[in-house]
């Protein structure tokens, strides 16, 4: 019993903890040091290149290849006879791209030309009517030359058939001559008068019908005119629906590659609508759309590097052309107004043209409208 109650000691007693013993310091790792120092150096690094690089550099991935798109827009409305082209096309300047039906039109030329026809028979009704008129007018001065003459003869006859009467009078009062004599004499001077009468009034009538004649000879004349007007204008329409056929016939205005087609033959398009766009072969550039913070010290003339997402690795050299007028919000639909009061104050960005320095370069010619860039702009 005695053994059981010896108490039985732990296997650890010979090891005492003395509380007041100060803790062993932990070994830090060599390599953690060195990559800590590593990235201390390079971060620091990095940071000093970018400043130095933000001091003479303006960058930003705001920014998008742009060439010329010309749209395809009928001048006329019609139902489409015949699609020429396809999707992704590459077209000459003058290639016939769609053709309308045009036999409305054909039928508006002839009809054109049968009223200019019209026109010009009317001219040369007119034009013979003034020559006759005036034929009369020619005829009728030369009536009255005659009459004139005729006039002159008979007021001579008149004068000496009043002096014979004359003398006659004074004779018969003395009986020296018969009564028959003077009564022969006396006829005689009232023939002589009444024929000078019939003569002036025949001039008069020849007068009036000169008058006449030369009044339907300026009317004629006027018609004459207005023939002449008459035809202008039908030639005018002529040619206007000359013109208006040929617009069914529609071409390329440049060399180009088409987009997509979404037409289709019988369809009906309506004057001024746009039914495709050609992508001209034409140099393309880069609109590089910068924080108003940036233009502080970008001019026109600056070098640029330009990186092509579609490209990687590429460096295209050029420079900046041009500067938009007006930032790219104010070109919008709906522009901001700052005076209705709801302001919020946003960095505005300004369009920046940039043109590049080989437009032959083989990456050049293989950019798109819309790929998106990524531009240095060289400040110094």
């Amino acid at each position: 019993m005695e053994d059981q109650a010896i108490e039985k000691k732990p296997a650890n007693q010979n090891h005492t903890v003395n509380p007041a013993a100060p803790e062993q310091p932990k070994k830090r790792s060599k390599a953690f040091i060195i990559v800590l120092i590593l990235l201390v150096v390079g971060g620091g690094g990095f940071g000093l290149k970018s400043y130095l690089h933000g001091l003479s550099h303006e960058e930003t991935d705001d920014a998008q290849v742009e060439a010329s798109i010309s749209p395809v827009i009928p001048r006329i409305s019609g139902y489409i006879s015949e699609i020429r082209v396809q999707d992704n096309q590459m077209v000459k300047k003058g290639d016939t791209l769609m053709i309308l039906d045009n036999r409305d039109l054909v039928i508006k030329v002839e009809q054109a030309e049968a009223a200019l026809a019209t026109a010009q028979s009317s001219l040369t009704v007119a034009q013979a009517t003034t020559g006759a008129a005036q034929a009369n007018i020619a005829s009728s001065q030369a009536n009255i030359g005659t009459i004139n003459a005729q006039i002159e003869a008979a007021k001579v006859n008149q004068w000496r058939a009043t002096q014979d009467y004359d003398r006659y009078a004074n004779l018969i009062k003395d009986h020296s001559i018969t009564q028959q004599q003077f009564e022969q004499a006396q006829a005689a001077k009232q023939t002589a008068d009444r024929q000078l009468q019939v003569l002036q009034e025949q001039k008069n009538a020849a007068t009036r019908q000169t008058s006449a004649v030369a009044s339907q000879s300026t009317a004629t004349a006027t018609q004459v005119g207005v023939a002449d007007a008459t035809i202008k204008q039908r030639e005018a329409d002529v040619e206007n629906a000359k013109l208006n056929l040929s617009y069914t016939v529609i071409t390329a205005p440049e060399d180009g590659k088409i987009s997509k087609v979404s037409i289709q033959p019988g369809q009906y398009i309506q004057a001024g609508q746009s039914l495709f766009s050609i992508v001209l072969n034409k140099s393309v550039w880069v609109v590089a759309n910068f924080k108003e913070t940036q233009l502080d010290k970008m001019k026109e003339g600056q070098k640029v590097i330009v990186h092509v997402d579609a490209f990687e690795g590429k460096e295209l050299e050029a420079k900046i052309t041009s500067f938009s007028p007006a930032t790219g919000a104010k070109f919008s639909l709906l522009p901001p107004d700052n005076a209705s009061g709801n302001f919020i104050k946003v960095v505005q960005r300004l369009p920046v043209k940039i043109e590049f320095a080989n437009p032959n370069d083989a990456i050049v010619k293989q950019l798109r409208p819309g790929m998106n860039v990524f531009v240095d702009v060289h400040l110094n």
